[in-house]
């Protein structure tokens, strides 16, 4: 069985083709394509409230040529979603209308609600018997899922991310509802609180700490990480630290979310398994397709 997954987030799109092998209760993904493109819906949504006709056109070609993509591989059951730009957008339905129209492929507008439910079908693998603040940063909205164990016991939707631009009173006015949310939420378990982190900008700050198989962090040296970042400049970030041209100009603003997110749940480290939406939408397609619920997952990386 083949399956793909399409996550059009606000700072890039992302199509994920997978292979899955079945051996009893454990369920294999190999990993057979990922593609990347840093198409920015959010400057469209965020600055004119609209997808412009220039973005729809790149959008048109991009989405074709993910759905030759598709069809090339044979893949039996795919699933597109979009996120905070699309759900804003005033013409975020009439650009969906058009996509299926003009490509043949289905999106699906996406509630904060729901992606939380994706993102956690991603990072269940990670969870054990702590309490966990897990922390999704895209670029025009930040999740946050408060579990115990593997059970999530709360999830919220903020309008704030690395592409979004916010006046400082704005910001700081978001920043207040996230510390009220997290502080009116009260955990059974009277154990210290960890941080688990999905996005782009978490992944390539873990990066820069070369951590090698270590998948966490610690608060201490996530600051130190965006200290360092910012000393660089904007040319600088492209041509020391490698930094694609999207992800340069918006690590700061998102490092300050996954900063100020942990300070105030009292978590000291943050985990980082490297897994995002694109991953939770392949397993939840999965689940609906073979009819059955997944107990134990194995990601393979390697194509």
């Amino acid at each position: 069985m083949k399956l793909a997954a399409i996550d059009i987030g606000s700072n890039a799109i992302r199509l994920q083709i997978v292979k899955v092998f079945e051996d009893n209760d454990l369920v294999s993904f190999k990993k057979l394509e990922f593609l990347r493109f840093p198409l920015r819906l959010g400057h469209d949504v965020f600055g004119k409230g609209r997808i412009t006709t220039a973005t729809l056109n790149k959008f048109t070609k991009l989405m074709q040529t993910f759905k030759l993509l598709i069809d090339l591989y044979e893949v039996e059951s795919y699933s597109a979603v979009a996120t905070s730009a699309m759900r804003e957008a005033e013409n975020g339905e009439a650009v969906k209308e058009f996509i299926l129209s003009q490509v043949g492929l289905s999106i699906d507008i996406i509630s904060g609600d729901a992606e939380a439910r994706i993102l956690k079908k991603a990072i269940l693998p990670y969870l054990n018997g702590k309490n966990y603040i897990h922390i999704d940063v895209g670029g025009g909205s930040t999740e946050l899922n408060l579990f115990e164990g593997k059970n999530i016991k709360d999830s919220q939707s903020f309008r704030i991310g690395s592409v979004r631009k916010l006046s400082r009173e704005d910001r700081t006015k978001t920043f207040r509802e996230m510390k009220e949310w997290i502080d009116t939420r009260k955990l059974e378990k009277k154990t210290n609180i960890a941080g688990i982190g999905t996005g782009g900008n978490i992944n390539k700050l873990f990066k820069l700490a070369k951590k090698n198989n270590n998948l966490s962090i610690s608060l201490a040296e996530l600051k130190a990480l965006k200290a360092y970042v910012k000393e660089f400049t904007y040319d600088q970030r492209l041509s020391i630290l490698k930094m694609n041209p999207d992800r340069a100009d918006v690590i700061i603003p998102a490092s300050e979310i996954y900063i100020k997110v942990l300070q105030d749940a009292g978590a000291d480290y943050i985990t980082v398994p490297k897994v995002g939406l694109k991953d939770g939408l392949v397993y939840e397609l999965y689940e609906r397709v073979a009819e059955k619920d997944l107990t134990e997952i194995e990601f393979l990386e390697e194509f």
